[in-house]
């Protein structure tokens, strides 16, 4: 059980890498049509620098991988804990559960972005780290 617990920890790792990647690939066509050279940059420019120059769909991109930075700090040690103090399988199924939700938020964010539905999806994965994250604290001081 304890490899089927961390599986989706795996794919949060993988689809935050995807996202990762979809920075540069939209970023940098975007300074080029703005005429701004990466290389010219002055000395201690940040690429926030540039953000207001952004399209918005470049930006919300790199906003959802600032939030897949975020949350999932908690998520990760969460499932960590339950797989080594032995998972069950409704524990499996929030993991999974929270990772399908991060990856639906993320294509949302990324190419609709209607903020009432990011919100929902919010939501519904929060709801699923906080079970995960009671489960942890629940497995480590033998509660249950």
């Amino acid at each position: 059980m304890q490899a089927q617990m961390l599986a989706p920890a795996a794919a949060l790792v993988a689809w935050s890498l995807v996202m990762l990647m979809l920075i540069p690939v939209t970023r940098f066509p975007a300074l080029a049509k703005l005429g701004i050279n990466v290389g010219n940059a002055p000395r201690g420019a940040r690429g926030g620098d540039s953000e207001d120059q952004m399209p918005e769909r470049v930006r919300w991109i790199s906003h959802n991988y600032t939030h897949l930075m975020e949350q999932p700090t908690i998520f990760y040690p969460a499932v960590i804990i339950i797989a080594m103090m032995g998972a069950a399988a409704g524990d499996v199924l929030a993991a999974w559960i929270y990772v399908g939700l991060r990856i639906i938020h993320s294509l949302w964010q990324a190419f609709v972005n209607v903020v009432a539905v990011r919100f929902l999806l919010f939501l519904a994965m929060s709801a699923a780290l906080i079970y995960l994250s009671v489960r942890a604290v629940i497995l480590t001081m033998g509660v249950a």
